[in-house]
């Protein structure tokens, strides 16, 4: 009987293993698309207020430093209204040469929370390192917090 166990342990725990593998996958690529469509293209490149909407937390706060060492914080109907205005001014959409584009270097989830570490370059110039959290609502990932540092001029580099 142990060692129809031991066999049967040896069969299921890899597939398993797979299985669980597969959906932290599939979770990643979900993570990604919501930030690259939200973000990426939402806020940063097109201005479209209807991909902010669907990615956006209602409740989402950008979160930053002054070079005084004080914090602030910008709530995304703030960042919003910021977003109109520049589509008004004819800011939106950008310039082919000032698209932003991100890189993924690091996604880690737990259950409904996750924190991703993004590498922002505006055009080819590295700008901003980020740190998004997001936490999934039913079966959709939503960003809710953004802190982030900006790269020193004398140090940005190019993709």
């Amino acid at each position: 009987m142990k060692r129809i166990f031991i066999i049967a342990a040896l069969f299921i725990l890899p597939v398993a293993i797979i299985f669980a593998q597969e959906n932290v996958d599939a979770e990643k690529e979900a993570i990604k698309k919501v930030i690259q469509s939200a973000y990426v293209d939402g806020l940063q490149n097109n201005g479209d207020l209807e991909l902010i909407a669907e990615g956006f937390h209602p409740g989402f706060q950008l979160i930053g430093i002054s070079r005084g060492e004080g914090m602030w914080s910008l709530p995304i109907y703030n960042w919003v209204e910021d977003v109109k205005i520049g589509k008004k001014e004819g800011k939106y959409p950008r310039k082919e040469e000032e698209k932003v584009t991100v890189k993924f270097p690091m996604i880690d989830i737990t259950g409904t929370a996750a924190i991703v570490k993004l590498e922002f370059y505006v055009g080819k110039k590295l700008t901003y390192i980020d740190y998004i959290s997001l936490y999934k609502f039913g079966e959709d990932w939503k960003l809710v917090n953004k802190i982030f540092f900006k790269i020193p001029e004398e140090e940005k580099k190019s993709e």
